[in-house]
């Protein structure tokens, strides 16, 4: 009877072990249902709500075919007209371009030869409704009312795939139009050509904010064309030749073979050839679609939340979502990809990304992937120094290869520095300080008068304050990727220089301002809350208020330069408690979530709440992050208080909502915030876990009361990356009033 006893209690506990398992498996399977796609596609989130993979090589979404800012997608929540499907897309962005290789199913034959510059004309334009529409990770669905087509987009890595569902007996036919453009994009060269009875092939070359895009293309059907049409520069032609700089083309299939109708497409910047190679078998559509969802979940399952409020597990999974779409993958299957000036690299150990919004995205989009995608890390460190081979200097804002110079700094040098500081390599790391030394040595860009007087004078270059002070922090990384590859000299040399930012304390206000190159004059008159977008300006979309803050790499100088803690946390909160009001006629649309004077909406606040920690009072901290989590963010299509800007609005609050954030990601410590869920889990890199509980945690108990760290008392607002990576847990007790003894002992 023992035997018998001792059997059944071993069938009992391995039920119970498979029970638990399945459910583990069950709630990573399931992650995706928490998504919602449609989150930042209103208000000024610019996203797109179309179907890709995590850092997929296409973003096969709907177009509504508006050139406006709030589409720079190519799609806003606000329309109900699309004009097609296109195979590239920008998540959150300020600049419009992409939307390239537009696809559109029509049930009638329509007149090409238009080729109007608005879609009001497009003859295969059709209405929709958000009723008969439907996004989830990795798959998007509408219903074509006008076009009387029901589209399903799909995609793997490097190939999209599209169902086509007719009616009953209606003609079926596909237009691609190359020639259609939005928002800054332009054609040049276009190419439509029928290879076979199921494959067409062709280029779009364009200018816009790429100045030098090359898209090839290779579609292929899932029935064979029964007849087509072709049109090159609003003229009907037999085969269309090189010189063609709009071409557009109808296909018709056999209404007889099927309500349903697929085409899958590939594309590549190097060569047709080179798409047909990324062009994946069959037409498998469901399995394509199954194959998406599973690799988000396993994307999303990399941190795992526990919360009774499903609301705050949507816009947690949302922001994982969001935050891994781009950078997005560039190289083709063999390896090959294009840049700017036409010459053909291979990538032979590395993946090459392209749409690297490092201005916004060094903040917290590439810290979280060291957390969460840390393989990919070293590939896109590898991609930078590919492209500054090109023309020996770092890039800024890369798009389909192109260096598009966009925003200020050089901020590929701190992803980079913190990279390698913790412990990620795959890269030559002299090369990439060779690059980032020869990049700050350089005179473009403003450079020239930083190294001449220790800051850029206003009257020499417009937004100096913004650029000295970010030149100055890539200063400190480059001494430290310096002092770690043992450079002495250079470490106290680029040190030294990280000071610039004193240059332009204003003591008496408060404020960063722009000095003349006298050294002595203040820019007058001076209004901290003056705007001027992008011109005639001290500052970079936003205004005083918004950018005397960013001194992450030495905040216990920055705070000495206020003359002491409490008047340095005291215009903390004003900014957080002074008025709204913007003055300016020319007012950047950039600044936006705005708190008090604190502009969520907009990348440069983004480290300001986590400030108070080294001034002595994390409780208000842990006061304002809870504030920006509840008000920024929200489950509709406004849920995004500004451009999503390539994963970082959502890194923010992935990040913030665990209680983490890199004010200083180079630093490659995480300060410690305000957690709003009762148990993250993150799975490492290095297969180990680390787990942040909050107990008690809820609306009201915001603050933290006690904390222990493996069972040892934990009394400090930061923690660095290493130890997260030796794994364990980071226990909080949560209560509804302030602990102002908890997390000062250092201060």
């Amino acid at each position: 009877m023992k035997h018998v006893s001792l059997l059944f209690l071993l069938v009992v506990f391995a039920v119970s072990c498979n029970k638990s398992i399945s459910k583990k498996e069950t709630e990573v399977q399931f992650l995706t249902k928490y998504v919602n796609p449609f989150i930042g596609t209103g208000g000024h989130g610019h996203t797109y709500p179309g179907a890709t993979v995590p850092f997929g090589m296409l973003q096969v979404s709907p177009v509504n075919g508006v050139s406006n800012w709030d589409w720079c997608s190519g799609y806003h929540y606000s329309d109900s007209v699309a004009i097609g499907f296109s195979h590239l897309s920008l998540s959150g962005t300020g600049i419009g371009d992409l939307a390239d290789i537009l696809f559109m199913p029509v049930n009638k034959e329509v007149d090409l030869t238009i080729m109007p510059s608005h879609r009001d004309s497009l003859p295969y334009k059709s209405a929709y409704n958000h009723k008969n529409e439907k996004a989830t990770p990795g798959y998007y669905q509408v219903l074509l009312e006008d076009n009387k087509v029901n589209a399903e987009l799909t995609t793997s890595l490097r190939t999209a795939f599209h169902k086509y569902t007719f009616n009953e007996s209606e003609k079926q036919s596909v237009v691609i139009d190359l020639g259609f453009a939005i928002n800054w994009d332009k054609a040049t060269n276009t190419l439509i050509q029928v290879e076979d009875a199921y494959t067409v092939s062709g280029y779009r070359f364009s200018t816009g904010w790429a100045k030098n895009q090359k898209v090839f293309f290779v579609a292929k059907f899932s029935k064979p064309i029964a007849a087509y049409s072709l049109v090159s520069d609003k003229q009907k032609v037999e085969k269309m030749d090189s010189t063609t700089v709009k071409s557009a083309a109808q296909f018709f299939f056999n209404e007889n073979e099927g309500k349903e109708l697929l085409v899958k497409v590939a594309l590549s910047s190097v060569s047709i050839d080179n798409a047909k190679d990324n062009l994946d078998e069959g037409f498998d559509f469901e399995s394509v679609k199954t194959q998406a969802e599973n690799t988000w979940n396993e994307a999303l399952s990399t941190i795992q939340v526990e919360s009774p409020v499903d609301s705050l597990k949507t816009i947690f999974y949302t922001a994982m979502y969001h935050a891994q779409l781009a950078p997005v993958t560039f190289s083709d299957k063999n390896g090959q990809f294009r840049k700017e000036n036409d010459s053909i690299i291979t990538a032979k150990s590395y993946t090459a990304y392209s749409t690297l919004s490092l201005w916004d995205t060094f903040r917290a989009e590439h810290p979280l992937l060291s957390l969460i995608a840390a393989d990919r890390v070293s590939d896109m460190v590898n991609t930078m120094l590919e492209y500054y081979s090109t023309k020996s200097i770092l890039p800024v804002w890369t798009l389909y290869g192109n260096e598009t110079n966009t925003m200020t700094g050089y901020h590929s040098i701190p992803v980079i520095v913190e990279a390698y500081l913790k412990g990620i390599r795959g890269f030559d790391a002299e090369k990439a300080y060779e690059a980032m030394k020869t990049t700050m040595m350089q005179d473009e860009r403003g450079l020239k008068h930083y190294k001449k007087y220790g800051y850029i004078p206003y009257n020499l270059l417009d937004e100096s304050v913004t650029i000295t002070l970010e030149y100055a922090y890539n200063d400190w990384c480059v001494a430290q990727m310096a002092k770690a590859l043992g450079k002495e000299a250079d470490y106290k040399f680029f040190l030294n220089r990280s000071k610039a930012y004193q240059y332009l304390f204003d003591d008496k206000t408060g404020f960063m301002r722009g000095k003349a190159e006298d050294g002595v004059s203040w820019h007058e008159p001076f209004d901290a809350k003056y705007s001027n977008h992008r011109e005639h300006t001290d500052y970079t979309e936003g205004n005083a208020w918004q950018h005397s803050w960013f001194l992450p790499h030495d905040v216990e100088d920055f705070i000495k330069l206020h003359g002491s803690n409490d008047l340095f946390t005291d215009r903390l909160e004003q900014l957080f408690t002074e008025s709204s009001e913007i003055t300016g006629s020319n007012v950047s649309a950039d600044i936006s979530g705005l708190i008090g004077q604190y502009a969520h909406g907009n990348e440069p606040s983004h480290h300001i709440a986590y400030l108070f920690n080294r001034a002595g009072k994390p409780w208000r901290t842990q006061y304002w992050v809870n504030h920006i989590l509840k008000t920024q963010y929200n489950t509709t299509p406004n849920g995004l208080s500004g451009n999503e800007d390539c994963g970082q609005m959502s890194a923010w609050y992935v990040l913030s909502s665990i209680g983490l954030y890199p004010m200083n990601p180079a630093s490659t410590e995480y300060e410690i915030g305000s957690p709003v869920f009762k148990k993250s889990t993150i799975t490492l890199p290095n297969g180990k876990t680390f787990t942040i509980k909050a107990e008690n945690v809820s609306d009201k108990n915001i603050y933290i009361q006690s904390a222990t760290l493996n069972g040892t008392l934990f009394n400090q607002t930061n923690i660095s990356h290493k130890t997260i990576l030796n794994g364990g847990t980071l226990h909080f007790v949560m209560g509804n009033t302030p602990n102002k003894n908890w997390g000062t002992k250092n201060q």
